[in-house]
């Protein structure tokens, strides 16, 4: 669901629900992650705020690589709101990261 300050639009507004079905709020971008961060280390930093669905550090295709940025799906939206004010700008790895809800493509 599309989220303005963790909150669902599609629950503000029921008509528009079909709009917003492809996006939601329970998952999370993460970047300025340490290329020396992996999935084990990512999950472990996040499951503290509720369980997690999925976690993804993305790499680049012929080197493998970490790009510096990766995903966190966890199961609620509430948890997602959690790890996203609780984890912005916290150090992880040497590096402050920057936590704020995924999204496909600019609104």
């Amino acid at each position: 669901m599309l989220c303005l300050n963790g909150v669902s639009l599609a629950r503000t507004f029921p008509s528009t629900k079909w709009l917003f079905a492809r996006h939601s709020c329970s998952k999370l971008f993460v970047g300025g992650l340490s290329y020396d961060t992996n999935e084990t280390v990512l999950k472990d930093a996040f499951v503290q705020h509720g369980e997690i669905i999925e976690v993804k550090v993305i790499c680049h295709h012929v080197t493998g690589k970490s790009k510096g940025y990766g995903f966190v799906q966890f199961t609620s939206e509430t948890a997602a709101s959690t790890a996203l004010k609780e984890m912005d700008g916290q150090l992880l790895d040497g590096r402050n990261i920057r936590v704020d809800y995924a999204h496909r493509g600019r609104l």
